[in-house]
């Protein structure tokens, strides 16, 4: 039974970010210490992932459990109340992640995916960041040229 009253809960919900939340800027925060650069929410990549990082051609999106249905995860429960609202909203928000990763990646770019929980174990998730962005940057600069616009690219 939720504790509190469905005004004050609508209320909470409304002031839910989408952009800049306190997962993002911590993942943001992890990579800046381990020394990678990246950008915010870039517009020129589809799906304006939360993170991107050229150099590794990867897009990162960092989920909470909750909203993204982390399958397996504790935090990814259903509400009680208004259970058709819920399973309606969880449902587009699972299409469209799959939508944008299938686009993301037939765009060859790597994608990602940080999980709030994993926050949870700062040091497991920088070996995961490190294993994943260093397979990413070794075929970057051993696969074929970069190609952007029609225009391939050579690297050096």
């Amino acid at each position: 039974m939720d504790s509190l009253t469905p005004e004050k809960r609508s209320w909470n919900m409304s002031r839910i970010r989408s952009k800049n939340t306190k997962i993002e800027k911590e993942v943001r925060t992890v990579l800046h210490k381990m020394g990678y650069r990246y950008r915010i929410n870039p517009i020129d990549i589809l799906g304006k992932p939360d993170i991107f990082l050229r150099k590794y051609n990867t897009a990162i999106f960092v989920h909470g459990c909750f909203w993204h249905r982390h399958q397996g995860c504790k935090y990814a429960y259903t509400p009680k109340s208004n259970i058709e609202f819920w399973d309606l909203k969880f449902k587009k928000n699972i299409n469209r992640d799959n939508n944008v990763k299938s686009q993301i990646e037939k765009m060859g770019i790597n994608y990602l995916v940080v999980w709030e929980c994993e926050l949870r174990d700062i040091d497991k998730l920088k070996k995961r960041l490190e294993n994943m962005l260093i397979k990413n940057v070794s075929c970057r600069t051993s696969c074929a040229p970069a190609e952007r616009n029609g225009q391939v690219f050579k690297r050096n």
